[in-house]
């Protein structure tokens, strides 16, 4: 079952809430630490806005904020950019 589309989660099919009210800032690098729970949009799937879930192995954007999410290599070895801190 998909709950997330559009960067909205649908609660019981009746009322939406936005991604941001629920979940930690993927924009923000100081929100991502090596270690953490993240859902990642990897480079395929930009098309889609799958997400693929993992730990954040390393941070890879050096910027403090980055508009479509810090980009990070998850302990798999995927790369993608953080939508939802866990």
């Amino acid at each position: 079952m998909r709950l997330i589309k559009n960067g909205l989660i649908e609660k019981n099919s009746i009322k939406k809430i936005s991604l941001n009210q629920c979940f930690m800032d993927g924009q923000k690098r100081e929100n991502i630490k090596p270690g953490i729970e993240v859902s990642i949009v990897l480079k395929k799937d930009q098309g889609t806005g799958e997400l693929t879930d993992g730990v954040v192995a390393d941070i890879l954007t050096s910027s403090s904020t980055h508009p479509h999410g810090i980009k990070v290599r998850l302990e798999s070895g995927e790369v993608g950019r953080v939508q939802i801190v866990k």
